[in-house]
């Protein structure tokens, strides 16, 4: 393996789960780099007074942010899987953790340390390419929603004129089936912004009453 692939696959990992300065800083720049995706994930949401929000793969807090910024009588949950995003989040979010607006926890998609039906929205931008355990997880968004509850998972699905087909099968073929499996209802899939030549798309759902 040349020194070009080691490098590729450091960033790879580091990417799925940031460690180090090296992830602290990744976790930055993603901030930057999602910036228009967020914002619309944001707005597929509608989220309204009182509700409880659930981030799958928070990162750096970014979209936690900007959401309690918009909405002060919410609360907003995120978990990731990296102790450095949790950090970072929990700077980024310093007021509202101290005010218990916002909340943090260290975990895994595929079991989530929640009760059941706890949460009226849930979303996810960029992490579903890292599930482990894709139908585990789809079995977690549901369980913790409540009934009418909505989920928002954003993605890219290609660059410039290059569509990714791996990930295109990857929603087509698993993700939207095993949505309709669980019985969301009105199951979605909906074209976003570009990002920096990114094309961003989004999974929708609602658990149904």
């Amino acid at each position: 393996m040349g020194i070009r692939s080691k490098v590729k696959d450091f960033i790879d990992i580091q990417y799925k789960l940031p460690k180090g300065l090296i992830g602290a800083y990744i976790g930055e720049k993603m901030v930057a780099q999602h910036k228009p995706e967020t914002l619309w994930t944001i707005e597929l949401l509608d989220i309204q007074p009182g509700e409880k929000v659930l981030e799958l793969g928070c990162g750096s807090g970014y979209a936690m942010k900007l959401i309690l910024e918009i909405n002060k009588e919410i609360e907003v949950v995120g978990v990731d899987l990296s102790p450095v995003m949790i950090r970072s989040a929990a700077i980024r979010n310093k007021k509202t953790v101290q005010k218990e607006k916002a909340k943090l926890r260290l975990g895994n998609v595929k079991s989530l340390d929640f009760k059941d039906k706890q949460y009226e929205k849930l979303y996810s931008i960029h992490t579903l390419y890292f599930w482990e355990d894709l139908s585990a997880t789809v079995k977690e968004i549901f369980r913790v929603l409540k009934p009418g509850g909505a989920c928002v998972l954003t993605f890219s699905n290609g660059k410039d004129n290059e569509e990714w087909d791996e990930i295109n099968r990857m929603i087509e073929h698993q993700l939207m089936p095993l949505m309709k499996e669980t019985e969301f209802a009105g199951t979605e899939l909906l074209k976003g912004p570009n990002s920096r030549g990114f094309h961003t798309a989004a999974v929708t759902g609602k658990k149904k009453l």
